[in-house]
């Protein structure tokens, strides 16, 4: 007989982080993954997904015993039934790195089979308290045309555009405004303050996506939502302008950029310092991007080495060759990566930032097969960097180094740097 707590209040004791921004609980000898609590506090938890088996997912509705980390939620609109945005806004800074902190250990030990204390730095930028850090925001637009963000596992949205991760001003004049029903709205505040607002297309599904509710019908809705989609700049250029170490990017505002406004620069000037290239070596920087850390690698191999810079994104790459259109030692490739490895020459030095999904085995034996003395390997997600880890360590690996920062305050995501060396 399957089991369904769903829309049942358990009292328990919240124990460990989880993955995702959880707590772990126990409760009748099931798991009960608990948001918006802290480890060791007492809390009635509303059961919201259950779909039987050895655990279930809540949020903590009723503190009865807080922990001395709880403070006043610096997100209005987060917290239980609101926005997915600000999962830890009501810890204190120390707390939600700590809460990070063991999150990536755990990760580290269950999928990479290494024991290692982890501490999370800060990235420069921001508020102290963890809000207006944010440079970039991608709103939904609900059927009634109005823009907001998703609640956490749904479709639905909060509509009230208050979420701290932001400066107030790039809320301005967005809730008054009527969009195109299923569209997104991407707000952007550059480097030189200008604020660019693009409305994207809603995604192009085809009929078996909209009518089916099975798995053809999701496997269509996922290939809408990779496909291009027309845009519409309401405000600003629609070209937005970042920079790192004195050099400027100009490139499209709905294009990917690190959330933080310190971040890029953080992660560059690590970059820089672990990969080491020789002058007149070769380099790889895959999943490159725009090419922050083309640059600096290029500053590394001087003009008599070489850079190959692989993105998937034809736009990022165009954006990329013209803002290093002075570095001549930088070629970009528009591809995957894993198709274009064996076309490039062997690299001393690789440098790997990939999409949330992790490298994962193809990738990390290809890159392992190359030969490189150092791989740098930024990872957005603890659970498939971990595996990565593991597989790195598979290939002769080992971890040299070890970087995890605070780049998404309020919440429990943080970013990975590591040094793999043989």
């Amino acid at each position: 007989m399957s089991i369904d707590w769903s829309g049942r209040r358990l009292e328990v004791t919240l124990g460990n982080p989880a993955h995702g921004g959880f707590c772990v609980a126990r409760h009748e000898g099931r798991v009960v993954f608990v948001r918006h609590g802290l480890p060791g506090e007492r809390v009635v938890a509303l059961v919201t997904e259950d779909r039987g088996g050895s655990f279930c997912r809540a949020d903590a509705v009723h503190i009865l015993e807080a922990s001395p980390d709880r403070v006043e939620r610096v997100c209005p609109i987060a917290g239980p039934g609101g926005s997915g945005c600000c999962d830890l806004s009501h810890a204190t800074v120390p707390a939600q790195r700590a809460f990070g902190a063991a999150v990536v250990a755990e990760q580290l030990r269950r999928l990479g089979g290494i024991d290692r204390e982890v501490v999370v730095e800060e990235v420069p930028g921001g508020a102290a308290n963890g809000t207006r850090w944010r440079t970039r925001v991608r709103l939904a637009v609900d059927a009634a045309g109005r823009a907001g963000y998703r609640r956490y596992r749904s479709h639905e949205l909060e509509t009230e555009l208050a979420c701290p991760q932001i400066e107030a001003r790039a809320y301005e004049g967005l809730a008054e405004r009527v969009w195109q029903p299923g569209s997104e709205v991407q707000v952007v505040l550059d480097a030189d303050g200008t604020r660019h607002v693009v409305e994207i297309a809603p995604p192009p599904v085809s009929r078996t996506g909209r009518r089916s509710p099975g798995r053809r019908g999701a496997s269509a809705r996922r290939a809408a939502a990779g496909a291009p989609r027309a845009e519409k700049v309401i405000e600003g250029s629609g070209r937005a302008v970042e920079r790192v170490g004195g050099r400027d990017w100009h490139l499209a505002a709905t294009g990917f950029w690190q959330a933080h406004r310190g971040a890029a620069q953080t992660y560059s000037d690590t970059v820089g310092e672990w990969a080491a290239a020789s002058p007149g070596a070769t380099a790889w920087d895959l999943y490159g991007g725009v090419g922050v850390f083309a640059a600096v690698l290029a500053d590394q191999v001087g003009h008599g080495g070489r850079v190959e810079s692989v993105e998937l994104s034809r736009r990022a790459v165009q954006d990329g060759a013209e803002a290093l259109s002075d570095l001549g030692q930088v070629r970009f490739h528009a591809g995957r990566v894993e198709r274009l490895l064996p076309d490039l020459p062997a690299p001393q030095v690789v440098v790997l930032d990939p999409p949330r999904a992790g490298a994962g085995r193809e990738v990390v034996a290809a890159v392992a097969a190359a030969g490189p003395e150092r791989v740098v390997h930024v990872g957005c997600d603890p659970a498939s960097f971990g595996r990565d880890v593991g597989l790195y360590r598979e290939h002769g690996f080992e971890l040299a180094e070890l970087r995890v920062y605070a780049a998404f305050p309020s919440t429990h995501h943080v970013e990975c740097l590591a040094l793999f060396t043989r």
